[in-house]
């Protein structure tokens, strides 16, 4: 276990902070912290708090952790809050709003910016609640930004999604329901000492009447005095948790590129083995014609040189036809290209898009083992 690893399971404050920025950076480092930490989580209840802009969220989190710390265990809160179009960074309201629990060591608060991400949440999400988990927190609670219709990320993320509604919502309950309201394992209605609030608690029951075997909690709250706050966690505590796995994501294969003479010649022969040809497109900037077919979870990449002096042509030239290279999915191509970096590896390009319109690089076989190695940005849609 690394040194940063162990201070984070002594419960040292200042190390998961440097821990967290380092995964939302995408370190190298921070990231084999959190490798090294894996083996700890599985203790805390991920708890997603999403829903519309103006329904209280932030409050009702707040109202949350004091009930939380009531029972004498610890928390962390990750505030995904909208990015600055000036800075980039998180526009802190969550953290003015829960000023009063800074003091608190059984608190861990951290605001995090989209930086673009669509779905509510920022990219590092995932790896910052595993990493909370790990640290040995006995609940982790992910606020999102406000959502609409269709921005339902969390629900990936969370073992218990509440979704806070809140009264004068009226017809865009059932207008929204297509989306958010239907990863609900609670509904919260909030601000229910507002008129408006029994006619949000009908809709629910009715539009909950129609569906077979999902029986969503509904509590009514007012985050702003507590009232409601125990029904709430004490419902939160009775939800069956989807199991999720919160791990680092390992390289998938994603394509095995093989230079051929006639892609046509080529095609032929794997549609009569049962392929079949997704895509085809020329790469301009690889001087290459490329058909692509689905082979279960990953691809096959045929290559036919387009131009004189194309590396495909060269290869061609000096191998004969053959296996190319081999292409990797990797979930964070910043973070890995950084990582061989370190070591020395040796890139063959900078980042580029290629076919499909993926960002990728190539690493040379001189630094592989032999092979040329393709790393692709795993896609974040």
């Amino acid at each position: 276990m690394t040194e940063a690893a162990h201070h984070i399971r002594e419960g040292d404050a200042r190390a998961l902070a440097r821990a967290a920025t380092g995964i939302e950076n995408r370190d190298p480092q921070a990231l084999e912290t959190l490798r090294d930490l894996a083996p700890f989580a599985g203790h805390a209840r991920i708890v997603g708090i999403t829903g519309p802009p103006g329904a209280g969220k932030s409050t009702l989190v707040d109202a949350l952790a004091t009930a939380v710390r009531k029972q004498g265990k610890t928390l962390a809160i990750l505030a995904v809050d909208p990015s600055s179009r000036l800075t980039g960074g998180a526009i802190l309201g969550d953290r003015i709003r829960m000023q009063q629990h800074y003091a608190d060591p059984g608190i861990f608060i951290r605001s995090m910016a989209t930086r673009g991400s669509l779905g509510g949440l920022a990219r590092a999400t995932a790896n910052l609640a595993q990493l909370m988990d790990a640290a040995g927190k006995d609940y982790v609670i992910v606020e999102t930004v406000g959502v609409g219709q269709d921005e339902i990320e969390i629900a990936g993320l969370a073992q218990v999604t509440v979704v806070v509604l809140v009264p004068g919502m009226g017809d865009d309950v059932q207008a929204i329901k297509a989306g958010i309201m239907e990863i609900a394992d609670i509904f919260v209605i909030n601000k229910s000492d507002q008129p408006g609030a029994t006619r949000v608690e009908q809709e629910l029951q009715a539009m909950l009447s129609l569906e077979h075997g999902r029986q969503p909690a509904i509590v009514k709250t007012v985050a702003t005095t507590g009232e409601g706050i125990e029904p709430l966690l004490e419902a939160i505590a009775n939800v069956s948790p989807r199991s999720h796995s919160l791990t680092v994501s390992s390289p998938t294969i994603d394509h095995l590129g093989i230079a051929v003479k006639s892609l046509e010649e080529s095609i032929a022969f794997y549609e009569s083995l049962g392929f079949r040809v997704s895509h085809r497109e020329t790469v301009s900037a690889e001087k290459v014609q490329v058909a692509m077919l689905p082979a279960g979870d990953s691809n096959i990449e045929l290559l036919e040189p387009s131009a004189p002096g194309s590396p495909i042509e060269k290869f061609l030239a000096a191998r004969g036809p053959g296996l190319h290279h081999i292409a990797l999915k990797v979930p964070d191509l910043e973070a890995s290209i950084a990582s061989l970096q370190s070591t020395g590896a040796r890139l063959l390009n900078a980042p580029r898009r290629g076919a499909g319109g993926h960002m990728y690089v190539f690493v040379h076989p001189a630094s592989t083992g032999g092979v040329l190695l393709e790393l692709i940005q795993e896609s974040t849609n």
